[in-house]
C-alpha cells in the first residue's frame, strides 16, 4: 500500500470514528434525557453520570476534547439559542443589575479564588491562578435559566439570570486570555488590560448590532421558510468567527445578533419561518447542551488519571474552589443590596430578599467553564489540576444549586407567573387587537365596499379569538363552548387523517399529495391551542391587570372592591331555565350577576346594553379584575 492510500484509509479511519461517537453520543442524549424527565431527575447530572460509567468500560477509548470544538462548534449555536429565548426589552430594564453580575461579579470571582488557589499552590503564579478563577466564574446561561423555569421563578428574575449568563461568557473569556497571556509572557500592563477588555465589550457589542441589522433586513426580504431558517442555522458560527476574527468578542456579538433578530422576528419574519426556526434551535438545544455534559462525563477519568500532584492537594484545592464559588455570589448580590446607591437595580425597584437568594444560589456552572479550561495552554503549569477542578465546580454547582434552588424557591416563597394572571394578560391584549381589527374592517367596508355578510363574518371570528382568550379566566370545571369546539375539531381532523392514509394504502392516492393534505391538517390542529393550566387560589397571586384603568373615568370612578356574587349564578339565565353560562360577572352600580360573552345568552352584555351601568368585575374565584364595556378596558 503506498503512503497516500495509507494516509487515506487512516483519515477514513478517523472520520468513521468521528461519526459513530457524535452518533452515540447524540443517541445517548436523547435516551437519558427521556429517562431523566420520566423519573423527574436533573438530565444534566445524569448524562454525565452515564458518561462517567461509559468512560470506566474497558473497550472505551480514551477520550479527549480539542478545544476549538468547544469555543467554535459547540459555543456559538448554544449562546444563540439562549439569546433567541430571551427578552431584549427585559434585558434593557434590568441592564444594571445584569452588568454587575455579568461583570463585576465574575472579575471578584476571578480574584477570590486566585487568592485561595495561591494559598493552597503557593508555586502557581498569580496570572495562573487568575486563569483559573476566571475560568470557573461564569454561571452557565443553558443550566441556570432551564432550572430556573422549570422551578417557576418570577420572570423578571429569570431576566437577570438569563442576561447575567449570557453576557458573563465575554467577561469570563477574556479575563482567561488575558492572564494566560500574562503568565506565558510573564508582563502586566493594567493600561493594556483595560484596553483589552474595553475593544472585545464594545467590538463584540457592535459587530452584532451591524450584523443583527444586516441579517433582519435580508430576512425581511426572504419569504422562503427554509431560506430563513437555512441562514439562522449559519448565523451564530458567522458571528462568531467574524468577532474573533476582528480581535472584539465573539461571544457578545453573537449573543447581541441573537437578541437583535428575536426581538425583531414578529415584525419581520414569515409565521411559516418563525415556525420552523424554533422548532430547528430547541433540538439543536437540547442536543448539544446535553452533548456538553456527556463530554464532561466522557472525559473526567483522563483528567483525573493525568494529576501529578498530591492527592491532598487536589482535594483541598477543589473543595475549597467550589465552597468558594458557592459563597461569593451571595455575598456579592446581598451586599450590593446595602449599596443602593451604587446599586439602583432598575427603575421598577429591586428584588425582594426572596428573589435575591434565588440569584444568589443559581450559579450553576457549564459549557462556558468546559470551553475555558480547555483553551488552557498544554505548557501552563497545573494544567491537569486547573481541568480537574473546573470539573468539580462544574459537577458540585450541577448538584448543589442545580438540586436545592427548586426547594429554595418554595422555601423564600418567591411566586411563580401565575397562570390566571398571565391569561388575564393575554385576554386584554387579545381584546385590544380584537378592537383594532374591527376597526381595520370597518375602513376596508367604507374604502372597498365589502358585504354586510363578509364583514359580519370577520368579525363573527375575530369576536370569537376574543371570546376564547376571556374563557382561561375563571375555575369553572365545566367544557367551555371554545373547549368544545377545539376537541370536537381534533376529532374530526383525526378522522379526515384516517381516510387520507386508508386512500394512500389502497393506491387511490399519491404519496406527495397525501403530505400536501397531511401538511394542511397538521397547521390547522397546530393552531387549536391545548387548554391552559390554572393553577388553585392557594399559593397563587389574585388576578390584577398589570395597568390598572389607564385613561378611563368609569373605571376610576366605579368601586375598586368585587362584591361577592351571591348567588354564584347567572341571574337572568336562571330565570330562562337555562344553566349553561360559562363564567360569570357582577355588575358594580347594582351587582346584577351575569353571564360572560362566550355565554351563549351573553347576559351581562345585554344587562349594559338596557341600563347603561359602564363596569363589571369577574364574579369568579381568585379574580379581582373590572371591564368597561364603554371604553373596553381592563382594570
Amino acid at each position: 500500500m503506498s503512503l497516500v492510500q495509507s494516509a487515506a484509509q487512516e483519515g477514513h479511519e478517523v472520520l468513521l470514528t468521528a461519526m459513530l461517537a457524535v452518533l452515540l453520543i447524540g443517541v445517548g442524549v436523547i435516551a437519558v434525557t427521556a429517562i431523566a424527565q420520566r423519573i423527574g431527575v436533573s438530565a444534566p447530572l445524569l448524562l454525565i453520570a452515564v458518561a462517567l460509567g461509559v468512560s470506566l468500560l474497558p473497550w472505551v477509548p480514551a477520550f479527549q476534547v480539542n478545544p476549538d470544538v468547544v469555543l467554535f462548534v459547540l459555543l456559538p449555536p448554544l449562546l444563540y439559542a439562549a439569546s433567541m429565548n430571551s427578552s431584549l426589552i427585559g434585558i434593557r430594564r434590568s441592564r444594571r443589575p445584569i452588568g454587575l453580575l455579568a461583570v463585576g461579579l465574575v472579575i471578584v470571582t476571578a480574584l477570590t479564588v486566585a487568592a485561595v488557589t495561591k494559598l493552597v499552590l503557593p508555586g502557581v503564579s498569580w496570572a495562573a491562578a487568575i486563569a483559573l478563577g476566571a475560568v470557573v466564574a461564569p454561571p452557565d446561561a443553558v443550566a441556570a435559566t432551564a432550572v430556573a423555569k422549570r422551578a417557576g421563578m418570577p420572570r423578571r428574575l429569570v431576566t437577570i439570570l438569563e442576561g447575567e449568563s449570557l453576557f458573563n461568557d465575554a467577561t469570563a473569556l477574556v479575563t482567561v486570555r488575558v492572564a494566560v497571556a500574562v503568565a506565558v509572557e510573564g508582563t502586566f500592563s493594567p493600561a493594556d488590560t483595560a484596553l483589552q477588555f474595553l475593544v472585545a465589550a464594545l467590538g463584540g457589542l457592535l459587530v452584532g448590532v451591524v450584523v443583527g441589522q444586516v441579517l433582519a433586513r435580508i430576512r425581511r426580504r426572504l419569504t422562503s421558510a427554509l431560506l430563513t431558517t437555512a441562514l439562522s442555522l449559519v448565523t451564530p458560527f458567522a458571528v462568531y468567527l467574524l468577532g474573533e476574527e476582528l480581535h472584539t468578542s465573539g461571544v457578545i456579538a453573537v449573543v447581541t445578533t441573537g437578541l437583535i433578530l428575536s426581538h425583531r422576528s414578529p415584525a419581520e419574519q414569515t409565521p411559516a419561518g418563525r415556525l420552523t426556526e424554533k422548532n430547528l434551535w430547541d433540538t439543536v438545544q437540547l442536543l448539544l447542551e446535553g452533548g456538553v455534559f456527556v463530554l464532561i462525563g466522557l472525559q473526567l477519568t483522563d483528567i483525573i488519571a493525568g494529576v501529578s500532584e498530591s492527592a491532598l492537594d487536589v482535594v483541598l484545592l477543589s473543595a475549597l474552589v467550589l465552597l468558594t464559588v458557592l459563597l461569593v455570589r451571595p455575598l456579592w448580590v446581598f451586599g450590593l443590596r446595602y449599596v443602593a446607591q451604587v446599586v439602583p437595580w432598575s427603575s421598577r425597584g429591586k428584588p425582594s430578599a426572596g428573589g435575591l437568594a434565588v440569584i444568589s444560589w443559581a450559579g450553576m456552572r457549564g459549557v462556558v467553564s468546559l470551553a475555558a479550561a480547555q483553551t488552557l495552554p498544554l505548557d501552563l503549569p497545573h494544567r491537569d489540576v486547573f481541568l480537574l477542578v473546573t470539573m468539580v465546580v462544574i459537577l458540585g454547582t450541577l448538584g448543589l444549586q442545580g438540586m436545592t434552588l427548586p426547594a429554595l424557591i418554595r422555601r423564600v416563597g418567591v411566586s411563580p407567573p401565575d397562570p390566571k394572571l398571565d391569561a388575564l394578560e393575554v385576554a386584554r391584549a387579545q381584546q385590544k387587537a380584537t378592537d383594532a381589527a374591527k376597526e381595520r374592517i370597518r375602513e376596508i367596508q367604507h374604502e372597498e365596499g365589502l358585504s354586510d355578510r363578509l364583514s359580519g363574518w370577520l368579525t363573527k371570528q375575530l369576536d370569537v379569538r376574543a371570546y376564547t382568550a376571556w374563557e382561561q379566566l375563571g375555575d369553572q370545571d365545566g367544557e367551555t363552548p371554545t373547549r368544545t369546539y377545539q376537541r370536537l375539531r381534533r376529532e374530526i381532523v383525526a378522522a379526515e387523517r384516517k381516510v387520507f392514509i386508508e386512500l394512500r394504502d389502497s393506491g387511490e392516492l399519491e404519496d406527495d399529495l397525501l403530505r400536501e393534505l397531511q401538511y394542511r391538517l397538521d397547521l390547522e390542529e397546530s393552531l387549536l391551542p391545548a387548554p391552559v393550566e390554572r393553577g388553585q387560589d392557594e399559593g397563587h397571586q389574585a388576578v390584577l391587570p398589570s395597568r390598572p384603568g389607564r385613561g378611563c373615568e368609569h373605571l376610576k370612578e366605579a368601586p375598586v372592591e368585587i362584591p361577592d356574587a351571591d348567588p354564584r349564578v347567572c341571574q337572568s339565565c336562571v330565570e330562562e331555565g337555562r344553566d349553561d353560562w360559562v363564567h360569570l360577572r357582577i355588575c358594580l352600580t347594582c351587582e346584577r350577576v351575569g353571564c360572560c360573552d362566550s355565554s351563549p345568552a351573553r347576559h351581562s352584555d345585554a344587562h349594559f346594553r338596557e341600563e347603561g351601568h359602564p363596569v363589571v368585575g369577574s364574579a369568579e374565584r381568585g379574580e379581582h379584575w373590572r371591564w368597561c364595556f364603554v371604553d373596553e378596558r381592563v382594570g
